[in-house]
This record gives structure tokens, C-alpha cells and sequence, in this order.
């Protein structure tokens, strides 16, 4: 039996003194494991020692340190497509596009999209799983990087790292998380997926790097001791990706997980863009930083002390689509219509809260200098000053419209959109920030729109637009 106790006791003293090889160390633990069987041990007790695995074999304490950021892919990775597909032929065959079961993917991939758009419960047993993953797997591997990418901005995603991933699905997230750390973060992560979707999961997670340990729980979250398997080192990362709109109590659910949560910690939520879903996310928000005090760092700022928003709050970011990855090309090329099974299009819902109170903007409006959203009742017609949060890209299909931008304050009970009429130097700036950006606005013309119920600020050759941050 392996004196695995001997091997840590080992690790502990070395790792001060000079890296830990296993080449070295099994002389010294009883028995004298082979080199193999120190390191194989060294890995699986890696998080608890603080230790990463070097190229060289060699295991070293995990540097501690501040996550940039500059995610942009333009793919899902090749090892993971390929590791995918592999997972695919071992269930259907080398011809698991082609044939019977080909289409029984591509009905499954049909119904499935069927089921979400009506907004019926969807049951993952394998057949739901493997079609999920196929029509998934790509934009949710784009779109976590790019949220984490705002924690980036003031130096909020450090290593190592704990992370709880509540509905992991087939992997898209856990995969984007990991190519988005260093590659010698000492990363634990812990996913939570009861259904099918596990097997799939897991084969991808094979393909992580040496210092990315994963656990996969496969159980509810709601049965699980999370202040248990947080214990004495909370979380630093709660991860709810594309899964708050499956849950019977999603604001239950994210509110009882903030006890396991660091107190500098974050909850990240993502969700599609589509209606059901990123109006879903948003309720969810609203009501877990009315039961919890989080606060909501990113997108949708509370610019208002003691506001909260009203409205129907659809909002969603859009980002560069990814190249078609082979496995989509193989299930389309059969297909009558090939379009129904290749998803690249990156566009997201999120929500970012925090129990520390920080922001991405410290930025506040005054009210002796701001026009209130919730109060735009008493400016319509009238020429207002206003800060707001850029909440949409252009929503206009029409090359020929006026850009029309969703905004928002925090304070906003009923729609506020920004419609960019006269372009200017001076006002261009509502057309070229980033989604989540804070704007000042100066003589913007406050209208109400009767067709679509909302507040329009028309932007002109009179209006200043600046960014804030």
C-alpha cells in the first residue's frame, strides 16, 4: 500500500526548498514507490498542497496571481472537437453522423430546440445530451471568457482558484474557463450535473491541463452540503451557466449558495439571449439582490442608490461568431436544412453580482445633474442630462434605420432606448462603446413612444455622448 502520507510529508518540507521531484522523493517514502506512483499521488493531492505540475514532471507552489484578460476565439479548440467526436464514435459508430443515427441526433437536436423555445421542461438522457453538446458546446466555450474578461478589468480573477459550476451541461463553460486561465493556475473545480449530460462532461474534462482538477458531482445542487464542500476554503467563483431558466427555485438556489462563496468572491450567470431565457436571468438577479444585498457588478449598474430596475430588462451581449466546427459540418451535411445544426453565433445574457459591494464603474449619478430614468414621465419633450448604461448593440435590422441602443440606470421602470439620429464627433461615442459601458449623456431630447411603449433619448447633433467607463 502507498505511503501517501509519507509522500506529503515529503512535499511539504521540499517545496520550500526546491522544487518537488518524484524522481527524487520516492528514496525517501517507505517502500520506495516508483517515481510514477509519487507522481500520480502528487497530482491528486495537489490542491490541498498548494502545488502545480511543471512540464519538467516536477511539482512547485502555485504561483499566486492576477488573471489577464484578452479573450477573443475565433474556434472551438481542436483537441476538444476532436475529443468530442471521439466520445460520439465510441456511442454511434465511425458513422455516428450518417445513417439511423444521424438522424436520430438531428431530430433530437430539432425537438430540443422545439422544447426550449416553448419553454418545456427538457429531460438529458444520453441521445439529449450528445445533441445538446453538438449544438452547444461552441458559442458556450466563447461566451464565458468574455464575461470573466469584465472581472479582468480591475484585477478581480486571481489564482488559484476554487470554482463551483452549477449545471456544467456537456462542458462548454468549464472548457472556456480553463483556456482562459494560465496554464499553470492551480485550478479546483467542482461541477454539478446530475443528468446524462455528465458523460460528456467528463470525457472533456480528460482533456484539461495537468493543474485543473475536476470533481463532477453528480447529484441536484440542491442536495448537496455546499458549506460543507466549500469547508474551510470558499469558493471563489460560482459558475450558473445556462441553467437558472431549468431550475424549479433558481433564486433559492443562487441565494443559498452565497454562504459557500469567499466574502471577495463572484457569481457569474449566464444564459442565451433569447427572450424566455435573458428576461428569466434577469428576474433572477433582481431577486437575489433584493433577498441578499449582493450587488450587482456588472451589467445592468445600479447608477441609483437604493433604485432597482423595473422593466422587462431584456438585454444581451454580442460578440464575434466562432468558426463552424467539424463536428456541426458532419451532423448539417446530411441534412435538408443545414443551417438548423451549426450554432456559432455568440450572443449572451449575463449577470455578475458580488458580496463585496465592488463594481465594474464607481460611477454614481447626481441628482443635481441627472435626470432619473424612473422619473422620465416629467422630462418628455424636454432636453436632459443623464448617465446611463449601454445594455445592447444596435438593435436595428435596417442598414437605413437610426442605431437604436437599449439603456438603462438601474432606476428604469418601463423601456429607455437611445436613437442615434444625427452622428457627430461629439455624440459617436453611443455607437462605438462596448456593451455594460457607462455614458454620459448631455441635451438628450426625452420622447415617449407610443407604438413601442418605451422612452426614446434621441441623440442629435446637439446631444454629447461620453464614455465614463
Amino acid at each position: 500500500m502507498t505511503d501517501r502520507e509519507g509522500i506529503r510529508s515529503n512535499a511539504k518540507y521540499l517545496r520550500n526548498v526546491r522544487p518537488v521531484d518524484p524522481d527524487e522523493i520516492h528514496e525517501y517514502v517507505e517502500g520506495s514507490p516508483h517515481p510514477a506512483v509519487v507522481r500520480q499521488v502528487l497530482r491528486e493531492e495537489a490542491v490541498d498542497l498548494g502545488l502545480v505540475e511543471r512540464t519538467d514532471g516536477t511539482f512547485v507552489p502555485a504561483p499566486e496571481r492576477v488573471v489577464e484578460g484578452g479573450w477573443a476565439p475565433d474556434a472551438f479548440p481542436t483537441r476538444y472537437a476532436d475529443a468530442f467526436e471521439n466520445h460520439l464514435v465510441e456511442r454511434y459508430g465511425l458513422g455516428w453522423h450518417e445513417g439511423e443515427s444521424g438522424a436520430r441526433l438531428r431530430e433530437t437536436v430539432r425537438r430540443l430546440k422545439e422544447r426550449y423555445y416553448r419553454q418545456h421542461p427538457v429531460e438529458y438522457d444520453e441521445g439529449v445530451a450528445d445533441a445538446y453538446g453538438l449544438y452547444h458546446l461552441p458559442d458556450y466555450y466563447a461566451s464565458v471568457g468574455y464575461v470573466l474578461d469584465t472581472l479582468t478589468e480591475r484585477d478581480l480573477l486571481s489564482t488559484p482558484l476554487r470554482v463551483l459550476d452549477v449545471g456544467a451541461g456537456t462542458g462548454g463553460p468549464a472548457l472556456g474557463l480553463h483556456d482562459f486561465l494560465p496554464d499553470d493556475a492551480l485550478v479546483d473545480y467542482h461541477a454539478v450535473e446530475p443528468s446524462a449530460a455528465a458523460d460528456v462532461l467528463e470525457h472533456l474534462l480528460a482533456e484539461t491541463g495537468r493543474n485543473f482538477h475536476p470533481t463532477v458531482h453528480r447529484s441536484r445542487v440542491e442536495a448537496l452540503d455546499l458549506d460543507e464542500l466549500a469547508g474551510e476554503t470558499p469558493f471563489d467563483l460560482l459558475l450558473f451557466s445556462n441553467v437558472l431558466s431549468e431550475l424549479d427555485d433558481p433564486v433559492s438556489v443562487v441565494a443559498s449558495s452565497l454562504p459557500a462563496l469567499a466574502d471577495d468572491g463572484t457569481v457569474v450567470a449566464l444564459e442565451p439571449a433569447d427572450l424566455n431565457t435573458a428576461t428569466t436571468l434577469r428576474e433572477v438577479e433582481r431577486a437575489v439582490v433584493a433577498r441578499t444585498g449582493a450587488t450587482v457588478y456588472a451589467p445592468t449598474l445600479r447608477l441609483w442608490p437604493d433604485a432597482e430596475p423595473g422593466d422587462r430588462g431584456w438585454s444581451f451581449d454580442v460578440r464575434p461568431d466562432v468558426a463552424v466546427p467539424p463536428f456541426q459540418s458532419r451532423l448539417a451535411a446530411d441534412a435538408d436544412d443545414p443551417d438548423a445544426f451549426v450554432n456559432t453565433t455568440v450572443q449572451f445574457a449575463y449577470a455578475v453580482l458580488r458580496p463585496d459591494g465592488v463594481r465594474r464603474s464607481d460611477v454614481r449619478a447626481n441628482p443635481k445633474r441627472h435626470a432619473k430614468m424612473g422619473e422620465l414621465d416629467r422630462h418628455v419633450t424636454e432636453r436632459i442630462d443623464l448617465l446611463a448604461v449601454k445594455l445592447s448593440h444596435d438593435l436595428t435590422d435596417d442598414a437605413d434605420a437610426n442605431p437604436l441602443f437599449k439603456l438603462g440606470d438601474g432606476s428604469e421602470g418601463t423601456g429607455v432606448f437611445g436613437v442615434l439620429t444625427r452622428r457627430t464627433s461629439l455624440n459617436e461615442t453611443l455607437e462605438g462603446a462596448p456593451y455594460g459601458a457607462v455614458l454620459r449623456l448631455e441635451q438628450a431630447l426625452a420622447l415617449w413612444n407610443d407604438d413601442e411603449e418605451a422612452y426614446n433619448l434621441v441623440v442629435d447633433d446637439t446631444t454629447v455622448v461620453d464614455f465614463l467607463g
